[in-house]
């Protein structure tokens, strides 16, 4: 362990640095200020919108590229673009029309703007967790919105519904776009190869650090491609079984502040 130096650390936010909401709680944010005090990038790499993910991350009070839309968008908090995988307008519209035909809530994403054909249950659902207002549209105004759409977002009522859309998503777009699961309700449609993984390496690689100096730590089945590509991976105690089986360490929960314990263990090696 004392031989591991860690360059850039990526965390995801929802289980991992964030208990609830947007309130980093003081303990992550006090470990945060002491890795960037020694010299080491701290991010976050997570599905969120970039305006929902960055007031995050002006609580961690760095100015750094974060990874946003699963890897879709890497964008500074001052606002430097460093890397950028928008969805077609066809293949936009044309995910829009099956979800439609099928009568499925889907929701776009363009210019860092959220769209929604109703404003439904699932629509106000999604802007109460995420804390912002999207534009309600109709099913066409969704098909004049597809300038930079950096995902579509189709959510559903279970976990089996979930796994059968992304099915039918995929026998239908594959190759055209990917659908991916990033919670038990939410289908995220986004370019073919685009995830956190794909976020990390490129990101590493701007910043001129190798793959074995980044450690990333998270707790749900979408951070397994990020944390089988970081060169050292961290389970928070509320992961998944097969979240904690692919990776190297787990620490406390995000209530214990799991989060603040992988810096202070791995980051800066305190005892």
């Amino acid at each position: 362990m004392s031989n591991m130096n860690i360059q850039l650390f990526v965390t995801d936010l929802d289980g991992t640095l964030l208990p609830t909401g947007r309130d980093v709680p003081a303990k992550n944010i006090e470990a945060v200020k002491r890795a960037v005090a020694a010299g080491v990038t701290v991010t976050i790499a997570t599905g969120r919108m970039y305006r929902a993910a960055l007031p995050v991350a002006q609580a961690l009070g760095v100015d750094v590229p974060i990874i946003t839309y699963n890897g879709a968008l890497i964008k500074s908090v001052s606002g430097e673009v460093y890397d950028e995988n928008y969805v077609p307008a066809d293949a936009v519209r044309d995910v829009v029309d099956f979800c439609h035909e099928r009568n499925w809530h889907v929701q776009t994403y363009s210019d860092d703007e959220l769209y929604f054909a109703e404003h439904d249950e699932k629509a106000k659902g999604y802007e109460a967790a995420q804390v912002l207002a999207g534009h309600t549209v109709g099913w066409d105004g969704l098909k004049q919105h597809t300038e930079h759409v950096a995902k579509l977002l189709v959510i559903s009522d279970s976990a089996e519904e979930t796994a059968e859309r992304i099915e039918l998503l995929q026998k239908a777009f594959g190759g055209r776009v990917q659908a991916v699961r990033s919670n038990p309700e939410y289908a995220e449609v986004v370019l073919p190869g685009v995830s956190k993984a794909s976020g990390l390496k490129k990101l590493a690689a701007k910043l001129g650090i190798s793959i074995e100096n980044v450690m990333a730590i998270g707790d749900s089945n979408n951070d397994l491609p990020m944390l089988e590509a970081a060169g050292h991976s961290v389970a928070m105690g509320n992961a998944l079984p097969e979240v904690k089986a692919a990776c190297d360490y787990t620490v406390g929960t995000c209530e214990a502040h799991g989060f603040a314990e992988a810096i202070e263990r791995f980051v800066l090696h305190d005892n």
